[in-house]
């Protein structure tokens, strides 16, 4: 895209939108951050994903913070990189180590990066009735250690995020007591709570399935609010894309945590079957949700305070990872750049007026049909980063590079 291309661009939507929407979508590109997962640049392969990983991919968590730092260079948005505990802040795979955290959290910074949400590992060898819902107290026991551990390193190496998902839940009726689950998995929540620094923001995750077909332990968004609102206030709901039924409206559930005054996180991601782990794509369900954000003040909000934690989760077996994180971060700007265009005054007025059909083409002029590829453009350029991350990456032989000295 040319200066001209993108001057043309921002006259067409200035004159549609006002001068005053398109400045603020700019200025929101420049602010908004993500957090982008470590495990997506490394070997997280068999299973599903059969055995492959495309070529160069990390094998340690340095080199994993190596291509995030490629990320963040091309796009400016991703300073902060998830980490996993049993996956990358580990000595033996069974426990989480102080020493790792504190090196990891060096070397990030050395890289201009910082160790963002620390995820417990749940899905241990010997767990497969559960793991902080199990029947069995020594396994509790030994994912209770394992969570607060995550928590002293959430609060002294990473942005202080805790960040739960439970593979929790059962194949069969009648498999397990659910009721009972429920009431041991709260009490391993508060026995986890009390060994917590009170600044660390516990975030609890749902899903609908997965690995349980017949239950899981944590199935919506209700669930982790009960969850959350039992525990107190440095504890939320974690929003992952992915995690719902089909046809599941996700913006009138982010609507809803947002006047229920709820921190929450967010998982961007795409599912188009029955699993979450595709790039974002750029779509009309993602820029509603953005709406939701922008209209809640949860997203580039210049009080950090209220700004919800946005993270990347996503690691399908097929594509070259660092281009689908790009092209992620990429989504996620355009989406937002559409949903700072929506007249909201007007839109009132429309609602007031019940003029359902105006009000619904007011809305979709700018999250479907608004062109925001010059917003993005204009974005980058004031922030001197490639216009095009992708291609910047493709130009720049890097890829090249980490498969000659990454060879296994």
């Amino acid at each position: 895209m040319t200066n001209q291309h993108i001057e043309n661009g921002l006259d067409v939507l200035k004159h549609e939108f006002g001068d005053q929407r398109v400045k603020q979508a700019i200025e929101a590109i420049k602010a908004f951050r993500v957090e982008i997962p470590s495990w997506i640049f490394g070997d997280f392969g068999g299973g599903r994903f059969a055995g492959y990983m495309p070529p160069g991919f990390a094998r340690s968590i340095y080199e994993k913070l190596d291509d995030a730092a490629i990320v963040h260079q091309l796009t400016g948005a991703t300073d902060c990189v998830a980490v996993h505990v049993l996956w990358d802040l580990t000595e033996d795979g069974q426990t989480a180590s102080m020493r790792t955290a504190s090196d990891v959290h060096a070397y990030a910074h050395e890289k201009g990066l910082r160790m963002g949400s620390i995820s417990p590992t749940y899905f241990l060898s010997g767990s497969y009735r559960n793991s902080l819902a199990a029947t069995e107290t020594d396994t509790v026991d030994r994912y209770i250690e394992q969570t607060i551990a995550a928590g002293q390193i959430a609060n002294e190496f990473g942005t202080k995020l805790l960040t739960i998902w439970l593979p929790d839940g059962s194949l069969y009726p009648g498999q397990i007591e659910l009721g009972k689950t429920h009431t041991i998995l709260k009490k391993a929540l508060h026995r986890i709570h009390q060994h917590i620094d009170p600044a660390v923001m516990m975030l609890i995750e749902y899903k609908v399935f997965e690995p349980g077909t017949y239950s899981t332990i944590i199935p919506d968004w209700g669930t982790a609010y009960l969850l959350a609102k039992e525990l107190g206030n440095n504890a939320g709901v974690l929003v992952d894309l992915g995690h719902h039924f089909h046809s599941t409206n996700i913006e009138q559930i982010v609507a809803r945590l947002i006047s229920e005054n709820m921190y929450c996180g967010f998982h961007f991601n795409t599912r188009y079957a029955a699993d979450d782990d595709h790039s974002v794509e750029p779509n009309p369900e993602m820029a509603r949700i953005f709406y939701e954000l922008v209209a809640g003040d949860v997203v580039v909000n210049s009080d950090p305070q209220k700004n919800w934690a946005y993270m990347i989760d996503q690691c399908s077996g097929r594509e070259n990872r660092i281009h689908a994180m790009l092209h992620s971060v990429d989504s996620l700007q355009h989406m937002l750049a559409r949903a700072m265009l929506v007249d909201r005054e007007r839109l009132v007025e429309l609602q007031a007026a019940d003029e359902i059909i105006l009000a619904n083409r007011l809305f979709n002029s700018a999250l479907v049909y608004a062109d925001v590829r010059s917003i993005v453009a204009r974005a980058r350029q004031e922030l001197n980063l490639p216009m095009d991350p992708l291609q910047a990456y493709l130009d720049s032989g890097h890829q090249q590079k980490i498969i000659r000295e990454r060879k296994v």
